[in-house]
Formats: structure tokens, sequence, C-alpha cells
């Protein structure tokens, strides 16, 4: 396997690359089916607005996932795969050409088209990246020139460019995705393992970057590009989502972004192919580096959804979106996928049955973590929820939140408290206190004892507030409580006596000594008082409300004086090369704008 720290070291002056096209990168077009987000107008707006146009908008893919540790510790050497290989051109031994601005109008295309030809030529990056140093040099300012040129100009892409651009995009970036295992068969985890970049990105990059200005710049016309941008392109496409390379990724979203807002004609086709990764993701491989990114790109897709939604629509949240949630890596796309949900209950309220339904029936039973996950995006749910839709689900969901809010597991119980902390849910439950106290209350009343006394505040604010809520209530299941209390006692008192009569019998057995001397080594019967008395140290008292609020002042008074309690990861040594790579890379947009749809 190739020595990728080598290969990577020309990502260090990938940054000085990056740097001299950064004048014509960083400037954006207009088109009429989308504004791009880092026009001149946009950055003029208002820092209100600027927040208030986020919001709407899925929340962006992380680039690094790794902690940077001490350079002090030894990298890894073994690497979990290799870059792409690409077909190397035969002929790379290129000319350097005029520069366009110094060229006469007349001759201007045909060198902007040469130039586009220069870009197709393929060097090598893996297995001898220290040859063709000039040439490749001569590459890297062709691409960065016709980026400026593309940014900057206009009436520059003529029918003759459409077929050229699309043809040198294509060389540049369709291949075969290497395997994204390593040799001991080990998972990728994007978490804990640094990804693996692709050693050609100083020419990649700049390919990225010029294709997705002609795609932007206002001289583009689809009607010309949909000969060469078809539904094969759209594939090939798609299938480099499954790259390890974070910078990559990003730069193949805003591009498909971009393809679904000019394409008509290809949107019902990107949509159908997208399903389909989703669909082998969940029911076949649950391996994919890009779900994340096609989510976000949904979750703008999905703002511009015309109403009333279409069937097919509706089909996707139910038969794609919510399956979603059981794979068990979904702790890397799970932001991404509830702005997704949130969106289609916020365009349609009538799917929030079917919704609640669904997670319920996803609800993990021994993964605390994605349990907590299911309660973020549950909270989420209730805040763009209707009353009369929430009085469809209250109770099911409740009771759900109740075996959360009595988890032995601190996190889990912790964050199902937060619920109450929410003054819309907090307007929810007094409208249908009658029917939701009732069935909460016996989980906070045994939570009361949990094992971490940050709970114990948590809880008295709930119980305080379901006390001022409605006292005759309070009270009421109060007494419940205790009734119930009382013929749990009842019934073990009958089990104790029935025990006691086996007991008795068994004592009066003539085989009874022989057990008890050969039978049973190393076992010893307790009489039925001996069990009671166990039984009855474990039984909680009646609620303290005092003690309750002592305690939560106590456990305010010590978390604010300790550092929170953080979840840390197995630390392990990354390459500074990489960590370096990532943190270098400039997204290609700040975020994704809507794509409205007709009808």
């Amino acid at each position: 396997m190739p020595n990728m720290p080598k290969l990577t070291k020309k990502d260090k002056g990938s940054g000085k690359e990056k740097s001299a096209s950064k004048s014509g990168a960083g400037k954006d077009t207009k088109d009429g089916a989308e504004n791009p987000p880092n026009d001149k107008k946009k950055t003029e707006k208002p820092a209100a607005a600027a927040a208030t146009a986020a919001e709407s908008h899925p929340p962006p893919t992380q680039i690094s996932r790794i902690n940077p540790l001490p350079e002090t510790l030894k990298l890894r050497t073994e690497r979990r795969q290799s870059s792409s290989r690409f077909n190397i051109s035969q002929n790379r031994e290129l000319q350097k050409l005029p520069l366009l601005k110094d060229t006469s109008p007349t001759e201007r295309e045909e060198l902007f088209i040469q130039k586009i030809n220069q870009g197709a030529v393929i060097f090598d990056f893996l297995k001898d990246p220290l040859s063709d140093l000039k040439y490749k040099e001569v590459k890297r300012a062709a691409l960065n020139e016709l980026v400026e040129y593309v940014t900057v100009n206009r009436g520059v892409i003529s029918d003759g460019v459409y077929p050229v651009a699309v043809q040198m995009f294509a060389t540049n970036t369709f291949r075969t995705l290497p395997p994204s295992s390593s040799l001991s068969n080990a998972e990728f985890d994007p978490e804990e393992d640094e990804p693996t970049l692709e050693a050609a990105w100083p020419h990649l990059q700049l390919v990225y970057e010029f294709f997705l200005r002609f795609l932007e710049s206002q001289d583009f016309q689809a009607n010309s590009a949909k000969k060469f941008i078809d539904q094969a392109f759209i594939l090939q496409l798609l299938d480099l989502f499954d790259t390890e390379d974070p910078r990559e990724r990003d730069f193949l979203k805003t591009i498909l972004h971009r393809i679904y807002g000019k394409f008509l004609g290809l949107r019902a086709y990107i949509r159908k192919q997208i399903n389909n990764i989703f669909y082998r993701f969940i029911f076949e491989t649950e391996k994919h580096n890009g779900i994340a990114e096609l989510l976000e790109i949904l979750g703008s897709i999905i703002n511009g959804f015309a109403l009333p939604l279409k069937e097919e629509h509706k089909v996707f949240l139910l038969k794609v979106l919510l399956p979603l949630h059981k794979v068990r890596t979904l702790n890397i796309y799970h932001p991404q996928l509830a702005y997704c949900v949130v969106q289609f209950l916020e365009k349609d309220p009538t799917l929030t049955e079917p919704v609640i339904s669904g997670l319920l029936k996803f609800w993990p039973k021994v993964h605390s973590p994605k349990e907590v996950m299911f309660l973020n995006e549950l909270e989420e749910i209730l805040d763009v929820l209707e009353p009369s839709e929430f009085q469809k689900v209250m109770v099911p969901l409740f009771r759900q939140l109740a075996k959360c809010v009595s988890s032995s597991h601190f996190q889990v119980a912790e964050r199902a408290l937060y619920y109450w902390n929410n003054d819309w849910i907090i307007s929810l439950i007094s409208e249908n206190a009658s029917t939701l106290v009732p069935l909460v209350f016996p989980a906070l009343y045994q939570s009361k004892e949990h094992w971490n006394k940050t709970i114990h505040g948590l809880i008295y604010n709930a119980l305080k507030l379901f006390m001022e809520m409605n006292q005759r209530l309070f009270d009421e299941c109060t007494q419940m409580n205790k009734t119930r209390k009382q013929a749990e006692k009842e019934k073990l008192k009958n089990r104790e006596e029935a025990w006691s009569k086996v007991f008795s019998r068994a004592k009066a057995n003539s085989q009874y000594e022989l057990f008890q001397n050969q039978g049973t080594e190393g076992l010893q019967l307790l009489s039925p008082e001996e069990g009671a008395s166990c039984l009855a140290s474990e039984e909680p008292t009646d609620i303290d409300m005092e003690k309750l609020k002592a305690e939560a002042k106590d456990v305010q008074r010590r978390t604010s004086k300790e550092k929170p309690l953080l979840r840390r990861k197995s630390e392990l040594p990354h390459d500074s090369t990489t960590l370096k790579a990532l943190e270098n890379h400039k997204r290609p947009e700040a975020f994704l704008a809507s794509s409205k749809e007709s009808g």
C-alpha cells in the first residue's frame, strides 16, 4: 500500500494554490432559479436577516470530526485505503499558452477551449507524485485562470464550450472509488478514523471549482447543456458521494444541488436515484460516506416543495427517511435527517401521526446514545406540532417519555426531563393535563431515588410544574400512587403467605434434611420473613419535596464549580497533514439555497 503521508504532503502546497484562485473562487453569480449564498448582495444584509435565513436551511455536514492530539504521539502507519487510481494520459507534455486577457477577442474562444482541453490531461499523483512537476504546474495555472475567467467575464460560454467543459470534468472526476475497508477489515468510523484524502486534490479542487462557476454563470443555458448533463452523468456523479474525502463531498453536494435547480427534467430522476442509494444503505450495506451530504441536499429540496405535497414525497418520508433511523451509524447524519423530517411536518401537519408512530416503532431499546438522539429529534418535532395533531399522538408519546424518565442511564433520563424546560411542551401538557400527568407521574415518583443526583433537581422541577399547573390533579395522582403502592404491598403479602405455606410443607417433608445437607451446597434458602425484610428495605418512601429541593440546590452548587461531564471517545493519534488539509478547505457555499418546485 502506498505511503499516504508522503502523498498528502502535496496537500500542504494546495493551500497556496487555493489562495491563488481565491479571487476568482470567492465570487458567485446569480441565476433565475436560485440565489447563491455568497453573492455580494447577501453579504451586505444585516446580521439579523442572515441569521434568520440560516435557520431555514439544513445543518451543514461537518468536514472534520477528528480532534487533533499532541504531536508527540506517533502516527498510525496503517492506512485504511489508498487514494483513487486515475487513467494517466499518454501525452502529458503541456505547452504554456498565452493568458486569456492578453488575447484578442476573436481568438479568445479558441484559446478558452484549448485551456479546457489542457485541464483534461490526467497526471500521476499516486505512484510517482514528483513526476511531471512542470506540466502539473501548467495545468494548475490553466485551471486557475479558467475559474477566474468564467467568474468575472460575461458572454464567454458558447455552444462549443459545453461538450468540452463537461468532458473535462468527467475525465478528471469520474472514476472507480477504492474500497473503504482496511486489511484488518475494520469498519470505518468517521468520528475516530482519519479519512483518506485524494492525492490529486490540488487539481481536483480546481476542476470542481471551475465546473461549479460554470454552472452558476449567467451565460449558462440548461437547454444547451442537457445533451451532455444527462441521466448517465447524474449516475456517475452520485457514485462519487461515497468517497472518503469530505472536501470532495462538499463540492459534490453543491454541484448536484445546482444541477437540480437548473435542469427541471432531471429532478425526478435525481430524487429516484438518491432514494435507491438510501434503500441500499438501509437494507443491504449500512455503509456509505455521503448520506449526510445527500440528506443536506434533500433538506433544501424539501424546503421548496409545492403544496399540497405529492404522494411521491409522502412515500419518501415514510419509506425512506423514517427507516434511516434504525441504522446503527445514525449519529453521522442525524442532524440532517431530523431537519428533513421537521421540514415535512411544517409543510403538512397531517403527517404527524405516521411520523411519530414510525419513530416509536424504531425507538432504540439498548442503545442509550441513540435514544438521546431520538429525544432531541422528538423535541424538534414537538416545537412545530399543532395542538390538534398533538392530541392524536400524545398518549403513546408520553408513555415512551415516561420510560425514558425512569431510565437508569442518566443521559437519557436527563434529556427526557429537559422537556419540562420547553415552554411550548409545557403548554401542550397543561392543555391535556388530565390525560398526560397520570401517565408520567409514576415514572417521576420512581426516579426520585435515581443514583445520579443531577436527576433529582430536574425531577423536582417537573413535580413543581405539575403542582403549579393543577394542584388538585397533583394530589389525586399522589393519592393514586399511594393506593397503587398499597396494592403492591398487599400483593407482596399474599405472595409471602403463599410461599410461607410452601416452605412449611417442604420443611415437613421427610427428605428435607437430606436435601439441605447434600443437594444445596453453596445455596442458602431464605425464610419468608427474611425475604420479606429484603424486599421491604427496597421500597421507596413517599415524596419529600423539601428533600428534593435541597438536593436540587446542592447539585446546582456543585455543577457550577465542576466541569461538565463529557463523553470522551478513544484517543488515537492522527496524521497532522490530514488535519491541516481539512482545516484549510474552503467550503464552496456557506449554505444551500432552496430550489422551488412547481406542482
